[in-house]
């Protein structure tokens, strides 16, 4: 029997079940329930302010997160990893997001999770949907809408979203409303761990792993131009790399050997990296955290760390990512004379790491962002116009010109 063409067409656009298979298109670290802030008006405090977030209340809570691979059929993971007792999520709803709190028409897709509405995350466990047909694309913005019935208890959460997220009054069910009027916002997301794309066997996944200046923090809300947001841009526009997609696991103020925003790096690995559907890399830069608050006048004497402690830290990182087939690029630390906790003695140390990193070979790539975002005159220093007034993030510019230096050939090797 002869096919005719448009039939030849169609066999070549349906990929059969077994040459799919689920990976990470978007994710999060969960966090316990603090959000940071900055001080309040007359207040003395130099850093920022750190408080729990107490609870939701007969909520909807309406989040909007930006995809790296599209595709036509996705699920959701929903995480009460922090949470002290077990989670009742009313009703979950996802949709494309057209603007603001709005969706665009047509897209809303009830969350189903073993087939009901309803359900129930034990304290410290994850939940994964039921697959969604929903048509989503390569750097698109979905929503997802949680309605909590009764008290939430404080949630688990990632802090520096970088999104706006809408919240209802107390009152009924939103989640399927067109857009949420009248909603106040914030810029964390609450339970939310992650969207899951069917894809082709060849899609993989780069996990982003760290701290703030992988999280994003300073860059601007509402933009993605985190560096890990720029270099997905980068591989969706790269033809040989378009089935890469990027996820960013980083926590703002995230330390490799000792808890303080988040779990230590160290010990949230296989949570937030080994676990991601379809990783094939992760990247790693971690260890300013813990240079510069060891250094901290008031800092306890058994968190001080040297550079053999972070140096030991990465290793262990690498080796445990590499016994699960998962290469690594590694990032040196950037500069951060002028930051508040910045001395010559973190400074060695500094320095000492990055010296391991671009010559020891445990990595299987590295990229020097330490090279790209210093300044020529002071090498100690962020350039100025990468620069944000606190001398250890960098702003827009300085986050696309760490994308910007980053191989992509490094990604085609999954092939």
């Amino acid at each position: 029997m002869k096919l005719s063409f448009v039939s030849l067409l169609l066999v070549a656009w349906t990929v059969p079940a077994w040459a799919q298979h689920w990976v990470a298109t978007w994710a999060a670290a969960p966090q316990q329930p603090v959000v940071i802030g900055p001080p309040p008006p007359g207040s003395n405090s130099q850093g920022p302010v750190f408080q729990e977030l107490k609870s939701f209340h007969d909520q909807t809570v309406r989040m909007v997160v930006r995809l790296s691979l599209g595709g036509r059929r996705i699920r959701v993971r929903l995480s009460n990893a922090h949470g002290r007792g077990p989670l009742t999520v009313g009703a979950a709803h996802v949709a494309l997001h057209s603007k603001g709190s709005a969706i665009v028409a047509g897209s809303d897709h009830v969350l189903l999770f073993n087939g009901k509405g309803t359900v129930t995350i034990p304290a410290g466990a994850q939940m994964i949907s039921d697959a969604v047909d929903l048509e989503v694309r390569a750097l698109g913005d979905l929503t997802v809408s949680i309605f909590v019935p009764g008290d939430s208890g404080p949630p688990t959460l990632h802090a520096v979203a970088l999104q706006t997220t809408y919240i209802s009054a107390p009152g009924r069910d939103l989640t399927g409303q067109a857009s949420m009027e009248g909603a106040t916002t914030a810029e964390y997301w609450c339970w939310l761990a992650g969207v899951d794309v069917l894809a082709p066997t060849d899609a993989a996944v780069v996990v982003a792993f760290g701290d703030s200046i992988t999280d994003g923090a300073t860059s601007t809300v509402n933009t993605n131009r985190s560096w890990p947001s720029i270099l997905a841009q980068r591989l969706q526009a790269n033809r040989a790399t378009k089935d890469v997609a990027v996820v960013n696991t980083a926590i703002s103020g995230n330390r490799l050997l000792h808890d303080f925003i988040g779990t230590s790096a160290l010990a949230r690995f296989e949570r937030d990296v080994l676990s991601e559907p379809g990783v094939k890399w992760v990247t790693l830069l971690e260890g300013i955290n813990d240079i510069g608050f060891s250094n901290l006048p008031n800092a306890t004497p058994g968190e001080a760390v040297t550079a053999e402690d972070v140096i030991g830290g990465l290793r262990q990182i690498v080796e445990l990512a590499h016994v699960h087939g998962i290469k690594v690029l590694g990032g040196t630390l950037t500069p951060y004379a002028g930051a508040a906790y910045y001395d010559e003695k973190g400074e060695a140390s500094r320095e000492a790491v990055n010296q391991w990193i671009r010559t020891s070979g445990a990595f299987d790539a590295v990229v020097d962002f330490d090279a790209v975002v210093r300044d020529p005159k002071n090498p100690k220093q962020i350039r100025a116009d990468f620069n944000t007034n606190d001398h250890l993030h960098p702003n827009d510019a300085g986050y696309k010109a760490m994308a910007d230096a980053i191989d992509l050939a490094i990604f085609t090797a999954h092939r």
